[in-house]
C-alpha cells in the first residue's frame, strides 16, 4: 500500500508483488529442476479487438522498458504511437525466462491499460477532425494513474488535458473550465462568470460553463454580453437526462449568439461523448470535452506468448512460433507480418519500401535508444490517423 491508498508502489512492482501467483510458482519450479536459465523470446501481441476497430495505438511502451530495465533480457518493441493491427507483435522480450517471468502480468497491464486509452483517445481524435478534444476524464478512474492515463489520451491524441498532475508529466498546460459548484456557491452564474474573469490571469481561457439555471441558449448570451471579446467559449455539460437533442441546443445557441454579434466565442460540449456522437457533432462544435468514455474503453486485449525456446521456434496451440518482424507503409498504412530473416518486403498497393516496426529498445537491460516526448508521440499518431479511414 503506498500512502495510504490502495495501489503498488514502485518497488512492489519492480519486485513482483503485482505478478499473478502461477508466476511465481512456475519460477519456483523451473529453479528446483534447473530449468530457470533456459533462453525464450516471447512476444506481446494483439489477439482480439473491440467491436468496430481495426486498429489500435500502442502506448506504455516507456513504463514497459522502465520495468524491465537493468534485467538480462534484450527488448524489441514498437514506437510509442505506432499504430498496429490484429496479430502484429508489438513488444518482444529475449532473454533467461527465469530473468523477466514474472513481469508477464506488469508488462501485458501496462500495455493494455495505455493503449486502449490511447486507443479510444485517437478515435475521438480521428472523428473530430480538425476540431479540438480535450480529455476531461481522470474523475473516471483511480487518482493514483491520473498522471498515466492522461499521457496516455495525450499521446493518442487529445489536444489537452484537464488533469493537473497529468498534465505535468507530458510537460503541457492543463485545460479546463468551471465546475458547476463556482456558480452554485457564487449564487448568480454571471457573477461566477465576471469573478472568474476577474481572478484569472488573462492565459486563462474565459469558458463559460452555461447549463446551471437557464435554458442553454439564454445563459450563452448572457455570458458573451457579461464578458464580451474576453469569452473564448461557453461551454454545455447538460447531462443525457434532460438533454433532449444536443445538436438541436447547440445550433440554437450558435444562431442566437450569431445574431447578436458573438461569431468568436466557440461551443464547447462535454458529458456523455464517445467517437460516434463526436462524428455527428463536428460541424457545429468546437470543442469536445471527452471523460469517460476514454478513460475507461473497450480493452485492446494483449496476450504475451513464448515463440522461441533457446532458437528454436516453438508455441502453444493458435500462435504463430517464430521471431517476427513487422513492416509498415506508412505511405498507405499496409502492414505485414514476417518471420525475423525474412527479406522486407514491398508494399502490395505502392510499391515502396516497407519500414520495420520492432526495434532494439534496451539490449542487456541497458536502454539503447530515445524515447519519444510525449508530444513527439503524439504527432507522429496524428500523422498515421489522417492515413487511415474514418472510424465513425
Amino acid at each position: 500500500m503506498e500512502g495510504g491508498f490502495f495501489v503498488a508502489s514502485s518497488e512492489e512492482i519492480k519486485s513482483g508483488l503485482t505478478t499473478d501467483i502461477y508466476y511465481l510458482r512456475t519460477k519456483e519450479v523451473l529453479a528446483k529442476k534447473g530449468k530457470v536459465g533456459v533462453r525464450v523470446a516471447m512476444d506481446a501481441h494483439p489477439y482480439s479487438f473491440p467491436k468496430g476497430y481495426e486498429w489500435a495505438v500502442l502506448a506504455g511502451v516507456e513504463e514497459a522498458a522502465r520495468l524491465l530495465e537493468g534485467l538480462k533480457v534484450d527488448v524489441y518493441a514498437m514506437d510509442e504511437g505506432t499504430v498496429f493491427r490484429l496479430y502484429e507483435p508489438v513488444f518482444r522480450v529475449e532473454g533467461p525466462y527465469g530473468e523477466f517471468g514474472i513481469y508477464e502480468t506488469p508488462i501485458l497491464g501496462i500495455l493494455r491499460h495505455s493503449s486502449s486509452i490511447a486507443t479510444r483517445a485517437a478515435r475521438c481524435k480521428k472523428a473530430a477532425g480538425d476540431k479540438v478534444v480535450i480529455s476531461f476524464g481522470v474523475r473516471a478512474i483511480h487518482p493514483a494513474i491520473a498522471p498515466m492515463a492522461d499521457r496516455a489520451a495525450f499521446i493518442g491524441g487529445c489536444d489537452a488535458v484537464s488533469g493537473v498532475s497529468g498534465a505535468k508529466l507530458i510537460g503541457e498546460e492543463p485545460v479546463g473550465t468551471v465546475p458547476h459548484e463556482l456558480i452554485i456557491i457564487m449564487g448568480d452564474q454571471v457573477e461566477a462568470w465576471r469573478a472568474f474573469d476577474e481572478v484569472m490571469p488573462p492565459s486563462v481561457p474565459r469558458i463559460a460553463l452555461c447549463d446551471t439555471w437557464f435554458d442553454e441558449r439564454t445563459e450563452a448570451l448572457m455570458a458573451a454580453q457579461a464578458l464580451g471579446d474576453r469569452l473564448f467559449g461557453v461551454r454545455f455539460d447538460t447531462p443525457r437526462s434532460r438533454r433532449g437533442d444536443i445538436r438541436r441546443i447547440v445550433e440554437e445557441a450558435r444562431w442566437t449568439l450569431d445574431l447578436h454579434g458573438y461569431r468568436h466565442v466557440k461551443i464547447v460540449v462535454s458529458a456523455g461523448l464517445d467517437e460516434y456522437s463526436i462524428a455527428e457533432l463536428r460541424d457545429v462544435v468546437d470543442v469536445f470535452g471527452v471523460g469517460t468514455s476514454i478513460m475507461s474503453p473497450p480493452s485492446i486485449d494483449l496476450a504475451f506468448d513464448i515463440v522461441e525456446v533457446e532458437g528454436k521456434p516453438i508455441s502453444k496451440r493458435g500462435k504463430m512460433p517464430g521471431r517476427k518482424q513487422v513492416y509498415r507503409c506508412f505511405e498507405c498504412m499496409e502492414g505485414a507480418i514476417t518471420p525475423l530473416d525474412a527479406e522486407a518486403p514491398k508494399c502490395p498497393r505502392c510499391g515502396r519500401d516497407m519500414e520495420p516496426l520492432l526495434k532494439p529498445l534496451l539490449k542487456q537491460g541497458r536502454l539503447v535508444r530515445d524515447l519519444p516526448k510525449p508530444r513527439e508521440a503524439r504527432s507522429y499518431v496524428l500523422r498515421q490517423l489522417a492515413k487511415l479511414p474514418p472510424v465513425a
